[in-house]
């Protein structure tokens, strides 16, 4: 009943995992019975014992692209039922018809099911949309009405919120607040009928106008929206808000825990009596569901709301939704993070009461120790100079190259060798050269020497620089006798050993070297103008050259660049014929202070 990809790494105990213990414990939701679909008390009355020992559920918006913070979201809730033998629904939470669109909706299933997650078990494809339970939200809603629970007011948006009332003044009576269960029915059916304009009036719960806590001062459950449902068209021009909807949908799928963010702790008390409510009136079974908070995934360096993730886009700021700068799930994707180094980056992050800080380098940190044990590596040089070894017919004779020979990864034999040749000019970094080396640089400089990796030894002789004084060549020898791999080649004793490609062998790439999209840990913090901290050195694109054995590869195939860290094939613009690398991370965080 697996809805999570095997995992056999060590989960730190957390207050939800507590609290999943104690109820297996206790057998609360022992006798809890599924239909095998979403139904009301009498649809799952005659249905077997549940097999799923707990059911979570993962209820989405689709009005817009998941982000990371969705992630942990997604890691938790899949998660807790694949450790527990329970099963986790995907379900869309589309009782807003003014902003969802099928856009989202694709995106989102693609990125949960790329994070590794399905909602499939036991045969039954647990996939839901709230907008299914259109049908008993009204239904619901009249019971209440009838009950005299419910009513329809008629007061301005204005109004109600004045009458509402504040933390230290109860809230005043509307004054259609009495009238009949009849006259609200007959009310709410013209709101359904489309007699009436769009914040002519809304449907509220009747609880209690002084409540200390506001939102039980008889909150709205329906408004009047004229506007097309991307899953029911024009049937309804009433929609259930939010916070009714939500634990109506949890109780009509059996589930057991609602996990979700402290925002919505203060509407839990609603939550309750909605469901205490209703369960009373027969509509819902019991055991009921219960919602527990959890501090949300904050992480330093990234803007996590809609709207201001959307003028990135509309501005052009970045290259679209997708651009591996944006902290979108198709963003990290594009970028080259792993599902996997995200579900560690979120397991790692904990799940707790408290809020706080993610630092960024915590999912650099999760992506290396992932792709440590497998992206192949291979040599790339990103500012290319050229290397010439002026006596190379001197050593190799008439050989226009000599093979050269390095495993395709250190620790992993069974992944084989790459080759790649050694000739008389190569390509290295521009920075590994310096004609007046500063204290404590051990490459090349007129007189010292260096290994090239998995080559010779060279002895650099100068440079050739241009008209206008610029260096276009660096000059050096080849010791002899120092070929890696034969005997005596270790002798010859270097500080320096740098990377390069030969230039008759070169793969000529574009390489796309991303960084953090801001330069302040909290970029919006404290209401201040978030693009005011945008890292103009996010992006930059170069022209490199990276070892034969990398031609051909296929778009988002990861490898580790020796020196230069772990980069990506971009699963958009790289073709085999044009590649196009992308930078996901260095070696090493160059950001730590």
């Amino acid at each position: 009943m697996s809805s999570a990809p095997a995992d056999d790494s060590p989960k730190s105990s957390n207050f939800l995992r507590q609290i999943v213990e104690r109820d297996l414990e206790q057998g609360t939701y022992g006798g809890r019975r599924f239909a095998g679909s979403p139904g009301d008390a009498a649809h799952h009355a005659a249905a077997a014992i549940d097999p799923a020992r707990i059911r979570t559920r993962f209820p989405p918006e689709p009005n817009g692209y998941l982000h990371i913070g969705h992630a942990k979201s997604i890691t938790l809730n899949f998660g807790l039922a694949s450790e527990y033998g329970g099963v986790c629904h995907m379900r869309f939470d589309d009782t807003n018809p003014e902003k969802e669109e099928q856009e989202y909706v694709d995106s989102i299933l693609d990125a949960v099911q790329w994070l590794g997650f399905g909602w499939t078990a036991n045969g039954v494809d647990h996939l839901y949309y709230a907008s299914n339970y259109f049908d008993f939200m009204y239904r619901a809603a009249e019971a209440l009405i009838g009950a005299g629970l419910a009513y329809v007011d008629e007061q301005t948006p204005d109004q109600m919120r004045a009458n509402r009332g504040d933390f230290n003044t109860p809230g005043t009576a509307s004054p259609f607040r009495d009238r009949t269960p009849e006259e609200n029915l007959a009310r709410f059916r013209e709101m359904r009928d489309g007699k009436h304009a769009d914040g002519a009036m809304v449907l509220r719960a009747r609880i209690d106008m002084s409540s200390p806590n506001i939102n039980l001062r008889d909150p709205a459950i329906y408004r009047i929206k004229h506007a097309e449902h991307h899953n029911t068209g024009n049937r309804w021009c009433i929609y259930p808000m939010y916070t009714f909807a939500h634990p109506i949908e949890d109780a009509l799928e059996q589930i057991t825990h609602s996990i979700c963010t402290l925002e919505f702790e203060d509407q839990r008390p609603f939550y309750d009596w909605l469901l205490d409510t209703l369960a009373n009136l027969g509509l819902l079974a019991q055991p009921r569901p219960h919602q527990y908070e959890f501090a949300r995934l904050n992480v330093t360096y990234v803007i996590t709301s809609k709207r201001k993730l959307k003028q990135l886009v509309d501005e052009k700021i970045v290259d679209g939704w997708d651009d591996p700068r944006m902290p979108t799930i198709v963003g990290l994707r594009r970028r080259g993070y792993t599902p996997e180094a995200i579900r560690l980056m979120c397991e790692r992050a904990g799940t707790s009461k408290a809020g706080g800080w993610t630092d960024y380098a915590s999912l650099d940190i999760a992506l290396r120790d992932d792709l440590e044990g497998k992206a192949a590596r291979a040599m790339a040089v990103l500012d290319p100079i050229r290397l010439t070894l002026s006596n190379w017919s001197e050593v190799f004779g008439a050989a226009p190259s000599e093979a050269c020979l390095a495993p395709a990864h250190p620790q992993r034999p069974e992944l084989g060798e790459r080759r790649f040749g050694l000739g008389p000019q190569v390509w290295i970094e521009r920075d590994d050269f310096a004609e007046v080396p500063p204290k404590g640089f051990f490459r090349l400089f007129p007189g010292n020497k260096v290994r090239l990796k998995y080559g010779v030894v060279v002895e650099c002789t100068g440079c050739v620089k241009n008209d206008s004084g610029e260096i276009v060549e660096v000059l050096a020898a080849v010791v002899p006798d120092t070929r890696s791999g034969t005997p005596g080649a270790d002798k010859v004793k270097v500080k320096g050993t740098i990377t390069w490609v030969g230039v008759h062998d070169a793969a000529p790439v574009e390489l796309r070297l991303y960084d953090r999209l801001f330069t302040e840990p909290q970029p919006d913090a404290g209401g201040r103008d978030f693009k005011a901290s945008l890292n103009p050195a996010s992006k930059r694109v170069v022209r490199g050259v990276v070892e034969p054995s990398l031609a051909g590869l296929a778009a988002d195939t990861r490898v580790q660049f020796e020196r230069h860290g772990y980069f990506v094939t971009d699963r958009v613009d790289h073709r085999a014929d044009t590649p196009v690398f992308n930078r996901i991370t260095g070696l090493k965080d160059t950001w730590a202070k």
